[in-house]
């Protein structure tokens, strides 16, 4: 990366973590610091809570699931806008006529301090590990980029995310996100228009959308029912639906940017925004990614994508490398030569495209059997490739920014969220029950730095097994569900005690961590939501029955 490159991006990266502190560096009280005096318009919201969920790890991995699956991701999100209508709906009033700080006051006024300390533990489990994964996820690009070891990484990136969350509180993290929510967009239209001019430089626009076709990378509706597969209509519908419940109705990162609004109206309007805007946002994502496999179809792409593997090879093996990097040219020359052919034969070009790939795929075969720890899918460094090798000076640095300010983003609204859930749910109801504003606005920070070093401590131990993106729904799906049954049964079944849910959650949340170590590899990770959401009901009601009969 040139000076420029990195004086743009070191700009954006302080102006946006100073800017946030600067917005809101006076708090108060707790009021201020976690709820940012409910003060905030639609816009910010809207803009806030679109931010929140568009970490590093979109970024990184999702234009590598579109390279290698095409659009089928995309229906993970189907159900999404109708979920956001439900939560505008059933979930915004009680928040706000109960007068809460924390989504799970609200089930103590329901239950009792049991179920909602229960609940926001689980809370604290799944949030504490995924804001570690969204610390990790950009080291994968100041490892590349800058040449750095992953610990350091992880501590630069994770300290700027501490510095303006500790002194900012929640309306730092609003204001900041707007802004990282800009340079996002900005980077995104970047990205698409220098993708195109490059494939258009070496063929039509009708020939791109043909190669699109002959490997299936439109796959954006299956209409499956194979419960094997991950990405179906019914999965995006039915468990994206689920999975959008629990995220937007109940996870404290979300709860806490919506609740900072002025009113309900300012809420709503900010969730709604994101109903309409969220799929288009996350198809362009995707789509970038279905032109990165065009691009690298008509352009020599590495023998792997990942640099490290390919210094590991020219050190251990460097004639395997050459061999390799040999032949995969040669075939790679052969394939372009199909596609620019005025009539592409399909068999001949798919054929020849799976011969690139058992090419390349001996050197990481390779690289696995002599010790190589290859703990990233090499599809996270695609769109970090071409950044790095095809954009202008400047541009680069824009866009490592992007990334960076959407790890920053993510991260930053869960080490708020978590620290809002142990000063509230847990310091304030079992330590210090009395109000003295100026001690529990220092104890919140405290917590908050807590926890940042806390997400750090887990992004430096994470080994990842699958591709980011899927382990961070992974985790959703086998913690959410549980957690939505439980404000499900709060809001809609009345007769149901505090015993029965305690109970019932504790039962559900056994059973689908079982269920996932034996089917897991026949069932999508997206049912699980559903499964948890449905067990936790059903347990709590055959509970209550039990009880009854006694």
């Amino acid at each position: 990366m040139s000076n420029l490159d990195f004086l743009v991006f070191t700009l954006i990266l302080l102006f946006i973590a100073f800017y946030g502190v600067y917005k809101n560096y006076q708090n108060k009280n707790l009021k201020s610091y976690i709820l940012g005096d409910r003060s905030l318009s639609w816009s910010t919201i809207g803009l806030s809570v679109m931010a929140t969920q568009a970490s590093a790890i979109t970024f990184i991995s999702t234009p590598g699931q579109g390279y290698a699956e095409g659009m089928s991701f995309i229906q993970n999100y189907f159900g999404m806008p109708l979920a956001l209508i439900v939560v505008s709906i059933f979930f915004i009033p009680r928040y706000y006529g109960s007068k809460v700080f924390t989504a799970y006051q609200y089930l103590e006024k329901r239950f009792d301090l049991k179920v909602r300390t229960l609940t926001s533990f689980f809370f604290l489990l799944q949030r504490g590990f995924q804001s570690g994964v969204t610390i990790y996820a950009p080291s994968i690009i100041l490892t590349a980029v800058l040449g750095w070891e992953l610990q350091p990484t992880v501590i630069f990136v994770g300290i700027l995310v501490i510095l303006y969350t500790v002194i900012g509180g929640s309306k730092a993290v609003s204001y900041t996100q707007k802004y990282q929510m800009y340079i996002i967009l900005i980077g995104l239209v970047v990205s698409f228009y220098y993708l195109n001019s490059y494939i258009f430089d070496q063929i039509t626009f009708s020939k791109s959308f043909e190669i699109i076709k002959m490997f299936n990378k439109n796959n954006a509706i299956s209409f499956s029912f194979d419960p094997k597969e991950k990405y179906t209509l019914w999965t995006g519908l039915l468990g994206g639906f689920f999975l959008s419940l629990s995220y937007f109705g109940t996870d404290q990162s979300q709860v806490s940017r919506y609740i900072n609004a002025k009113d309900q109206k300012e809420s709503r309007i900010g969730l709604i925004f994101n109903a309409i805007l969220k799929i288009p946002f996350q198809f362009l994502i995707l789509y970038i990614g279905i032109l990165l496999f065009v691009f690298y179809s008509v352009y020599q792409p590495p023998v792997n994508f990942n640099n490290s593997l390919i210094d590991y090879q020219s050190k251990n093996n460097p004639e395997l490398l050459e061999s390799v990097s040999k032949e995969s040219k040669i075939i790679f020359e052969e394939k372009k030569e199909l596609i620019t052919d005025y009539k592409t034969d399909r068999n001949l070009l798919i054929n020849k495209d799976k011969e690139l790939a058992m090419s390349r795929k001996q050197l990481e075969i390779d690289a696995l059997d002599s010790g190589f720890a290859y703990q990233r899918p090499e599809t996270d460094f695609i769109f970090l490739h071409f950044i790095l090798n095809y954009l202008p000076q400047g541009l680069i640095g824009l866009m490592i920014a992007l990334i960076l300010s959407a790890a920053m983003s993510s991260t930053s609204a869960e080490i708020s969220a978590l620290s809002a859930i142990t000063t509230i749910d847990i310091y304030k109801r079992f330590i210090q029950k009395e109000n003295n504003d100026k001690t529990d606005v220092l104890m919140s920070r405290i917590f908050t730095l807590f926890w940042g070093f806390i997400s750090i401590l887990v992004a430096l131990f994470f080994a990842q097994q699958e591709n980011l993106i899927e382990s961070i729904n992974i985790i959703a799906s086998l913690l959410y569900g549980n957690v939505l049954g439980i404000f499900l049964i709060a809001f809609f079944l009345s007769k149901i005690k505090s015993n029965n849910v305690f109970f019932g959650s504790i039962l559900s949340q056994f059973t689908v961590f079982i269920m996932y170590f034996v089917l897991g590899k026949t069932i999508g990770y997206l049912w699980f939501n559903l499964i948890g959401t449905v067990l936790t009901c059903l347990f709590s009601i055959c509970l209550y029955y039990l009880a009854n009969k006694k």
